[in-house]
């Protein structure tokens, strides 16, 4: 059941179940890529810094072991010496320490980001089931596993046994050197070759790295009654629901300012509404409305109006009886073809009137504003 349920999983998951999952703590993770980063910053940092702690270190025994015959019958002196030598070591130590514990953090988030969940270090009784358990044990992932750490040790191998033949020559020469000569050299080498063994995990995470990420997204997938659920679960939110009609009053609010610009005309309350209209005789049966709104939108529809010079009109009732009538887009309702087309005419003759030198009086819309 179990696994017709994994194959019926053939949805990618949605953005809610990835973050449900971050929740739980449930986010990619490459244990090689975080050894491997860990192996790498280690041994390039030793081989930077043991030269100055060694020497720090090697202070500290010389001066902790340096006794004169008064501070043995000190009973203090111990104390005191252990307590500075101490110290000393552990501040040369501290920042090889600070750079394995960023290697740690830094590798570890590099593909799944940071995550902290107390569901994930809380108890959980079945991790405790021995079933499951040795499902664990018998699964894909653990052959997986396994797969991966022969390929480790057949890799580490193959690069030490190849280092080893190349400094060869290096080794047996250390026979050859004065003990205070030779021991620091054999650290060197001995850094230098866990450096040079640490790169050859660079291919088992870069090929582990896709691996999981591909396991990942294979593991979160849903099935298509699991979308449709959440589909309803989120859409049916009253919250989500407002967003969506907030949204999509403000794309249509968008939309119909773009449109202000090709009015003829804007009949205007003159303050509470504004409707803008247009009429082209050889496309429309009737004047349409292409845009209206009241208190602030009605203000934006005027000022864009006076934007790109198109003409104002004020008529309250015709206003308020387009705006009541009319949806956007929408061709105005045959009782009020008489008094827009007044408003109309005028509109179209006030270039010709301008240009005569005449100021005509505007027209007076007659309606029944009660019948819209």
């Amino acid at each position: 059941m179990a696994d017709e349920q994994q194959q019926d999983r053939t949805e990618q998951a949605t953005p809610k179940r990835r973050e449900d999952a971050r929740k739980k703590g449930d986010v990619p993770r490459s244990r090689e890529l975080t050894m491997t980063g860990v192996m790498l910053c280690g041994s390039a940092a030793i081989l930077l810094l043991s030269g100055p702690a060694a020497r720090t270190i090697y202070g500290g025994f010389k001066e902790a072991l340096r006794i004169d015959r008064a501070q043995i019958f000190d009973t203090r002196y111990m104390t005191e010496g252990l307590a500075v030598f101490a110290g000393k070591a552990i501040g040369s130590l501290l920042p090889l320490a600070v750079i394995l514990l960023l290697a740690v953090f830094l590798s570890a988030m590099a593909i799944g980001g940071w995550s902290f969940s107390l569901q994930a270090a809380g108890f959980k009784f079945e991790r405790m089931s021995p079933v499951k358990g040795i499902k664990r044990i018998f699964s894909a992932s653990s052959a997986m596993e396994l797969v991966k750490a022969m390929a480790k040790f057949l890799l580490i191998a193959l690069i030490a046994i190849a280092w080893l033949w190349y400094s060869v020559d290096e080794l047996l020469g250390l026979s050859r050197e004065d003990i205070k000569v030779a021991i620091p050299h054999a650290l060197d080498i001995a850094v230098l070759s866990l450096l040079v063994v640490s790169c050859g995990l660079i291919f088992i995470a870069l090929a582990d790295v896709p691996f999981q990420l591909w396991n990942y997204q294979k593991k979160i997938r849903m099935t298509r009654q699991e979308v449709r659920d959440e589909f309803k679960e989120t859409e049916g939110r009253p919250e989500v629901k407002s967003r969506i009609r907030t949204l999509q009053q403000q794309i249509a609010t968008r939309r119909m300012m773009e449109d202000v610009p090709d009015a003829d005309v804007v009949i205007t309350n003159p303050t509470h509404f504004s409707v803008a209209l247009r009429y082209d005789e050889d496309r429309m049966g009737a004047p349409t409305v292409v845009a209206k709104g009241k208190g602030r939108i009605a203000a934006r529809i005027r000022e864009i109006a006076e934007e790109h010079d198109v003409p104002l009109f004020s008529a309250p009732p015709l206003a308020r009886a387009l705006y009541r009538s009319t949806d956007i887009g929408a061709e105005i309702p045959a009782g009020l073809y008489t008094a827009v087309a007044q408003v109309l005419a005028y509109v179209f003759q006030i270039d010709d009137w301008q240009a005569a030198g005449r100021r005509p009086e505007p027209p007076v819309p007659d309606i029944d504003e009660d019948a819209f």
